[in-house]
Order: structure tokens, then C-alpha cells, then sequence
């Protein structure tokens, strides 16, 4: 298979290798070789350029890992979950209370087997989860595994820094970017962010409103990919009166009616 990149004077072709997950139109696939450095779009042996990026549409693009994971280590590029709010995670629909925090977690344990994985109500599919950070993050890119026969989230909506969101209200809301997702089974596929509109996050809330036939949503791991910044707010401790109370303030006898003078 050859992509295809419209130049001002040519036209460059690059070989994609066939093993490649198709990730939608197959110029998404070129595309998102010139947004991260683990898309994979080989270009062909007679050429070295590199495919533009504004050919990427906003949304629905894909990159596929073109390495060992295991042996490059993508675990620090997928560490956020480290700086997660866990007790504040919640999700709405979902079919048993609190099994949302389960799909968070290490990058090399992203395809162990979960005893409770994130699921929707069994006749409904729709999950919204809702992910705080204790810090601001700039987000860069999301890896979604999903279950087996069907039940994989089919889309992905991203609203960033909402604490208050729900179906009703999100139903005519934009969300900031939007995502076509894949089936897959081993965290081989990121969703890439517009990184310049998913900086300063101090929450997300991922929407996914289907699935790939199935009534019920599954989901097994949720991957952030990006860069955490502490928050540089402190708390401050203070005692404040509410009556003054004159012997907590007496002025020793020698020094009663006298005064400094600080001129």
C-alpha cells in the first residue's frame, strides 16, 4: 500500500508497511506520521521526506507503535496515571459502582487481566468518565484498550476542566477533539491530541457514546501520554479571633504606657 503527499511542485509516495492497523482513510495513516514520532508511515526507499501535517483531519487519527514497546519502554511517556486524583474518579453509567479506577494503570500492566473491568449498564453502552489530576498536565496522546465481541468504545470525546458535566448536558456541547477508535486488544494504537488546546489540564472527561455492536461497554485500560506540572498552589494556616480575649494579650508592667518611636 503507498501513501500519497500533494506537494507544491510533486507528488512524494511512501510505502506503509502491510502489517499496520488501518486506522481510518488511509491518508490519516500518512498523516500521522509527522504528529508523533511512534506513527508509522515508511516512506518509500526513494524518498526521505516526511508527510505534511496539515493533512491530518482534527479528528479520528490514529498512530500505531512501530517498536517493541517492552524493549523501547513507554512506560514513562504513559506515567500519568501516577498523578491521578483516584478518589475523585467517577463515572457516569457505569455498571458496577467505583470499577472505573481499575482501568488506570501501569503501562507494562495495561493487558494483564482485570477482575472488574469498566463496564456500562448491560443495556446500555454509553460511559462518561470523568479522570482529575493533582496537577496540571499537558496531554499528548490517549491509548484505549477495550474488551472483546464488540464491546470496545467505538468513539472518544475529550472535555477538558469541567467538574460538572453529565449526558444531558454534553449532548449539545462541541467537544474539544474527537476520536474514531479501533478495536484493540494490546495498547498497539494512541489517539494523538491537538497538544495545544489539551495544556493546562486540570481535568478530563472522556465520552464514549458506542461501541462496536454490542449493549455493553467494556473497557480495560485508559493510557494518558504526556507532561505533569505540580501545582504551585499551598495551603496556608491561619487562626483567626472570633473575640479578643485581653489576657491572651497583656503587656508586661514596665513596659504599660510606653511607645516606640520608629521615625
Amino acid at each position: 500500500m503507498v501513501c500519497r503527499e500533494h506537494t507544491s511542485n510533486n507528488i512524494v509516495n511512501y510505502q506503509v508497511p502491510p502489517q499496520i492497523p488501518v486506522c481510518g482513510p488511509l491518508i490519516i495513516r500518512c498523516a500521522t506520521y509527522a504528529t508523533s514520532r511512534n506513527a508509522t508511515c515508511a516512506p518509500h526507499p526513494s524518498r526521505t521526506h516526511s508527510v505534511a501535517a496539515a493533512a491530518m483531519p482534527p479528528s479520528g487519527a490514529c498512530c500505531s507503535h512501530d517498536h517493541d514497546c517492552e524493549a523501547a519502554d513507554c512506560g514513562p511517556a504513559y506515567s500519568l496515571y501516577k498523578h491521578i486524583d483516584q478518589l475523585h474518579i467517577r463515572c457516569l453509567n457505569e455498571d458496577v459502582d467505583g470499577s472505573c479506577k481499575n482501568a488506570f494503570k501501569a503501562w507494562a500492566q495495561r493487558t494483564q487481566p482485570t477482575e472488574h473491568p469498566l463496564r456500562s449498564d448491560p443495556d446500555d453502552p454509553e460511559l462518561l468518565l470523568h479522570i482529575p489530576f493533582d496537577g496540571a498536565v499537558k496531554l499528548k496522546a490517549i491509548c484505549v484498550i477495550g474488551g472483546s465481541g464488540g464491546s470496545a468504545p467505538s468513539k472518544m470525546r475529550a472535555f477538558i476542566n469541567r467538574d460538572d458535566l453529565d449526558f444531558a448536558g454534553i449532548a449539545s456541547m462541541a467537544p474539544l477533539q474527537e476520536w474514531d477508535l479501533q478495536e484493540d486488544n494490546n495498547g498497539s494504537l494512541e489517539y494523538p491530541t491537538q497538544v495545544a488546546k489539551f495544556s493546562g489540564v486540570h481535568s478530563i472527561d472522556l465520552h464514549f457514546p458506542s461501541t462496536f455492536g454490542s449493549d455493553q461497554c467494556e473497557i480495560h485500560f485508559v493510557g494518558l501520554k504526556g507532561e505533569f506540572s505540580e501545582r504551585q498552589r499551598r495551603a496556608v494556616e491561619a487562626v483567626y479571633e472570633a473575640r479578643p480575649v485581653p489576657g491572651d494579650h497583656q503587656v508586661p508592667g514596665d513596659m504599660q504606657g510606653t511607645y516606640w518611636n520608629v521615625s
